[in-house]
């Protein structure tokens, strides 16, 4: 099992290299536009295009044969993921290049890379710092993208290939539910609290608002200072909240694996679109839509992989309504136990945390999944009736992430 890790590395150019990195980046766009444009838009497969074009795209780049492989390779997987989402191929910009072993060479004691341009190669030094220096100790990449950001600087976006470890067998399941209040709280206690976090962004949205109308009045010069100040702002808090889910999302693995514990998130596909149809106040959707729970997830299940631990995802359905000790539902339909922070059990009378005991609940499942099998969950709805209820779980994967696990209880 192979995990493939990006190290994002700053070049340091020169001006006369600004220019050929520049004409390389317009020819591999340039070329998978006449690809896109002068082959059926329904052909996806990259030999099938290849042999139909590659001399004549050659040609017209001025390109080296692995970069316009590498070009037409790009044509058909934007052709395949526009097919996914029913739209056409809109363009390429001429911001990022393939590159591979053969175009691409990384010197680790001169830190350096050396990368084919129009015409011979060129070597760039690399500004990089501890983390990125650690990452590249001892490897040899054979691959990277070369991007142009929109300030103008250069990187290479470095992959390294790595093996990772075989996670253990374990029946030991740590439950993680996510939220605002508190960003994750564990079925062991464990809290990260989101209350300074919300003062934060609640700060950079009151200064940003400030700026924005300072920026649409006033003299000249005041309105250029805002925008200024706003384009300085732009990303400090998109930088901020990476940061706190990289933190939450490493901490987590770390004690799931000193442990030897499976972890188990809940699947919130849709979170936002389902919670948007409440009616809520302007600042409470905006600190719901604002927070990047996706991006925490995506962040636990890489860094799962990694670090060689088991990660299943299950249904969030009736998680917060359920009390864990008795499995036990209000009998009154659109009421719950559940108020706030604070979850009161009305039919064992069990007092606590209601995200705890979420977490309690989801652990519950994942241990479910984990042992199919065993004993399942069982509860009794509206009306005393029992009502069956379906698990549905995704163990992680080297590949896609996930692998859909579906079980069914009663």
């Amino acid at each position: 099992m192979s995990q493939v890790l990006t190290v994002s590395c700053k070049l340091e150019v020169s001006p006369h290299q600004v220019e050929k990195l520049d004409a390389v980046l317009r020819a591999f766009a340039n070329c998978c536009e006449y690809v896109n444009k002068n082959t059926d838009p329904k052909l996806t497969n990259q030999i099938a295009v290849q042999s139909l074009i590659y001399k004549e795209a050659r040609d017209y780049s001025g390109m080296s044969a692995q970069m316009t492989i590498h070009a037409i390779r790009r044509v058909c997987a934007n052709r395949k993921t526009a097919k996914q989402k029913n739209r056409p191929v809109k363009g390429f910009a001429p911001t990022s290049a393939t590159y591979d072993a053969r175009t691409f060479t990384f010197r680790e004691k001169a830190k350096t890379v050396s990368l084919t341009m129009l015409k011979g190669r060129e070597k760039f030094p690399l500004h990089i710092g501890n983390y990125q220096r650690h990452l590249l100790t001892g490897k040899n990449p054979k691959s990277a993208v070369l991007v142009k950001r929109k300030d103008g600087a250069y990187y290479l976006q470095i992959q390294l290939e790595q093996q990772l470890p075989i996670p253990e067998q374990t029946d030991k399941v740590l439950g993680v539910d996510l939220g605002r209040t508190d960003i994750a709280v564990t079925s062991e206690g464990e809290k990260f609290s989101g209350k300074q976090i919300t003062q934060v962004r609640d700060k950079y949205t009151r200064v940003r608002t400030w700026l924005q109308r300072k920026a649409s009045k006033g003299t000249r010069s005041s309105r250029r200072r805002c925008r200024q100040l706003l384009q300085r702002l732009s990303g400090r808090e998109r930088r901020f909240q990476a940061q706190v889910n990289h933190t939450v999302s490493y901490r987590l693995i770390q004690h799931a694996k000193k442990t030897n514990q499976i972890m188990a998130l809940e699947d919130l596909t849709g979170i936002r679109e389902r919670s948007n149809q409440q009616p809520r106040s302007k600042t409470d959707r905006r600190r719901s839509n604002s927070w990047g729970l996706y991006q925490l997830r995506q962040f636990v299940t890489y860094k799962a992989i990694k670090f060689g631990v088991n990660l299943v995802k299950v249904d969030p359905r009736y998680t917060s309504q359920t009390c864990h000790k008795c499995l036990h539902i209000h009998p009154v339909k659109g009421e719950s136990y559940r108020s706030g922070k604070r979850f009161k059990c009305g039919h064992c009378g069990w007092v606590g945390d209601a995200d705890e005991n979420g977490a309690k609940n989801i652990s519950a499942l994942g241990l479910s999944i984990n042992q199919p099998g065993g004993s399942y969950l069982s509860c009794v709805l509206w009306n005393g009736e029992p009502v069956q209820l379906t698990i549905t779980g995704y163990r992680a994967t080297e590949k896609s992430g996930f692998n859909e696990v579906s079980l069914s209880s009663l």
